[in-house]
């Protein structure tokens, strides 16, 4: 049982879809699969503008980067992917600032404003939605309206690789937000999305930059369904059944709430057993537990439970481990993960199992 955050489990009916025969990018077969696809793309991120490359999410936080910083990026690292950001201007020669907490705090809207009221070169900002190194939610729309009221001309550019397709996002302030095929649209890794305010695009296409990540290129070619170099057709034909599929089944909404409920649920499971839930301001689409057995408990729950779940990396490694709830998680298999979890403890002699986890979980769940 996969429940790591991401890459996660690809369902039966996209495999199948992406299985069909291969065909050429520069086709109207392939035009019209790219149109259908770019519309639901458009509705998920809830924004005017989308582009799809052929990268990991790096990739597009790379082009995110150096298309719209102009002049000084703020950058908040609170884990690994939001140090990421500062690493990808540093390769640039862009000029950044950085706000740094631990791995379990959000950064405060206070930090930010003040940062941008003290500087007044920054032009960027990037956070992430969700730091998935620790499993943590930033306040990023509080963020976004805040700075949006003392410099409308800043881009708000948030990493939503663990997010989008977990959580409804207000994009109502931010100018571009990211994300991957393998995490909550449950696609194999190789496609990397970003949805555009009308304001980003144009600062993009005032001063594009790059050759492969140009995203003036990208969004001129695929306005006409296409794009500037060859398309990753197998993924884009699984991420149009994706979110056919979540569409026609409950909606976005639905699905949302689901996800948020299951992640409650499993908080609360663990919870209830003495585990502790390690970030200030958890994230839906993950549940991150502090603990120093977390090597001990990870190597049982895989070889005696079949439950295969991530760790923690450089300073958290062998002391967190992480639980994914983004995409189509069964409510059995949470289920048996909480369960599975306090099977463990009760084998490592630290809380003997009396089905607690289970229980939580299934009246948080169904009876809450």
């Amino acid at each position: 049982m996969l429940l790591t955050p991401g890459p996660t489990p690809v369902p039966e009916f996209v495999r199948t879809a992406m299985a069909d025969i291969t065909i050429h990018h520069r086709t109207p077969e392939f035009e019209d699969i790219f149109a259908q696809t770019r519309e639901l793309l458009l509705e998920i991120f809830d924004m005017p503008e989308a582009v799809m490359l052929a990268s990991s999410g790096t990739g597009a936080m790379e082009a995110c980067v150096t298309n719209l910083c102009h002049k000084k990026a703020l950058t908040i690292n609170s884990g690994k992917f939001g140090e990421r950001f500062g690493k990808i201007a540093q390769a640039f020669n862009i000029d950044f600032t950085e706000i740094k907490n631990e791995w379990n705090t959000p950064v405060s809207v206070e930090a930010v404003v003040e940062a941008v009221k003290n500087d007044s070169d920054i032009d960027a900002i990037f956070i992430q939605l969700c730091e998935s190194a620790g499993g943590l939610r930033h306040p990023v729309e509080q963020i976004a309206a805040e700075v949006k009221k003392i410099n409308p001309s800043i881009s708000i550019i948030a990493d939503g690789i663990t997010a989008i397709g977990v959580e409804k996002i207000d994009t109502t302030n931010l100018d571009a937000v990211i994300t991957g095929s393998q995490k909550a649209l449950m696609l194999p890794p190789g496609l990397a999305m970003i949805g555009l305010s009308n304001a980003a695009v144009e600062k993009i296409n005032k001063k594009p930059a790059g050759y492969y990540l140009n995203l003036a290129s990208e969004i001129k070619k695929q306005r006409e369904n296409t794009t500037a170099y060859t398309a990753t057709t197998t993924l884009i034909i699984g991420l149009k059944a994706i979110l056919k599929h979540i569409k026609e089944n409950g909606g976005f909404d639905a699905l949302y709430a689901k996800t948020a409920q299951r992640a409650q649920a499993t908080r609360e499971a663990l919870k209830a057993i003495g585990m502790d839930i390690y970030p200030t301001v958890p994230a839906d689409a993950m549940t991150t537990v502090y603990t120093e057995a977390s090597n001990d408990i990870r190597k049982l729950l895989k070889t005696k439970y079949n439950v295969n779940i991530a760790g923690g990396q450089d300073h958290l490694k062998g002391k967190i481990f992480r639980i994914n709830h983004m995409g189509l998680v069964e409510d059995y298999e949470a289920s048996w993960a909480v369960n599975a979890v306090e099977l463990v403890l009760d084998e490592l002699n630290i809380r003997p199992f009396d089905g607690t986890a289970n229980k939580v979980f299934a009246q948080t769940m169904f009876k809450g």
